[in-house]
């Protein structure tokens, strides 16, 4: 891809990014404290920039205290908020753990106290309290059968509600009679409280507050990019390779220049063969690369905004006209990496990895297409 193009995709992607960034987006949304103990609880990938951006912003001289959990990986250093870690996109023992903690920290709690909660995507996963009857290893089975089954998120976490002792309020109810303030950063389509980690601490009437969504990150990336824009949306959903041909015939159809910006959370159903190594975005990209053939002047980029696209090391791709003539070159057969769901070793194999580390956010995926 030429170098120009790619730095502006890298830019325009690195801009929804950093209007993620808890530093940023939570000290403006923070709570007065309260007048009894303040108790800080949370999970997500970005849980643990959250409560390091949290006590960088709390008064001096006012106690806080608390622990949130999230990814491996994704931990940061923190003076007073311990910083737990467990397994994501399927739970494992410390997952139970951790929402155990969690729970045992809000436990006789009164009124004049107040616990903030700090959610992101992937809480639903690295708060794994099973239900009377259900163990862990029912809600990983569970897990691994959801992930496979190109399943929307809303519908997996309708799912792991129902298995939860934690999720869809629980943590809420357990909180009382304590004030309680939900600072959440969105990472589901619609920005649902009750759908964003399978909302822990959502009942109605909550103290709810979203910091930053997707659509607040497309506006950013379309600030940053110098071009006409239009937003397609900010919930595109559905199989990531039937968005990528319907993404293409939208590029072909356009005049540009012009940049198609669109957010959401797309699915890969996988079969009965084993699959390759690869995520949505990829997929996605490689799909759409393949529609457009060679295409002129229509450039690409695709990531999820935590910077893991699946449980792969990069955060997505770029596709460009010489995608395909590249691949060829080196004896590349796209369709058949497609049909084995193995986009992250096609784009290894052209060097067009997007790879950003752990970006500790989660405002799902970020995907722009230039037409020049």
């Amino acid at each position: 891809m030429e170098h120009d193009t790619a730095n502006r995709l890298r830019a325009i992607f690195q801009a929804a990014i950093a209007a993620a960034d808890p530093a940023v987006c939570l000290p403006p949304n923070l709570p007065p404290p309260g007048k009894g103990r303040n108790i800080v609880i949370g999970a997500g990938k970005a849980a643990a920039a959250m409560a390091a951006a949290m006590e960088n912003a709390w008064p001096e001289g006012q106690a806080i205290e608390g622990v949130v959990v999230t990814r491996y990986g994704h931990e940061l250093p923190t003076r007073k908020i311990r910083v737990l870690q467990a397994a994501h996109p399927v739970p494992d023992a410390a997952s139970e753990a951790a929402a155990r903690e969690i729970m045992a920290a809000v436990h006789g709690l009164g009124p004049q106290d107040q616990v903030i909660a700090l959610i992101s995507g992937g809480a639903s996963a690295l708060l794994a309290l099973p239900a009377a009857g259900v163990t862990l290893e029912d809600k990983i089975l569970v897990n691994q059968a959801l992930l496979a089954s190109g399943a929307p998120i809303a519908a997996m976490n309708r799912i792991r509600k129902r298995l939860s002792g934690i999720k869809g309020g629980r943590l809420a109810a357990a909180c009382a009679p304590a004030k309680l303030v939900t600072l959440a950063i969105s990472d589901v389509p619609g920005d649902d409280p009750a759908v964003i980690g399978s909302g822990p601490t959502w009942v109605e009437g909550a103290d709810y507050r979203l910091i930053a969504t997707p659509m607040m990150a497309l506006q950013a990336a379309a600030g940053a990019s110098g071009m006409r824009v239009k937003i397609l949306g900010d919930a595109l959903e559905g199989e990531a390779a039937v968005l990528g041909r319907g993404m293409a015939a939208l590029a072909l159809a356009e005049r540009g220049p012009v940049l198609l910006l669109s957010g959401g959370e797309t699915t890969v159903t996988i079969g009965a063969a084993k699959p390759g190594r690869g995520g949505r975005n990829m997929e996605f990209l490689l799909s759409m690369a393949i529609a457009l053939d060679g295409a002129k002047n229509v450039y690409a980029l695709a990531g999820d905004s935590d910077g893991i696209d699946g449980t792969e090391d990069a955060a997505g791709a770029m596709i460009g006209p010489e995608t395909l003539a590249r691949a060829r070159a080196l004896g590349l057969d796209a369709a058949g990496f497609l049909a084995a769901h193995d986009s992250y070793s096609f784009f290894k194999s052209l060097g067009d990895l997007i790879v950003t580390g752990p970006t500790l956010t989660n405002v799902n995926d970020i995907r722009a297409v230039m037409i020049l």
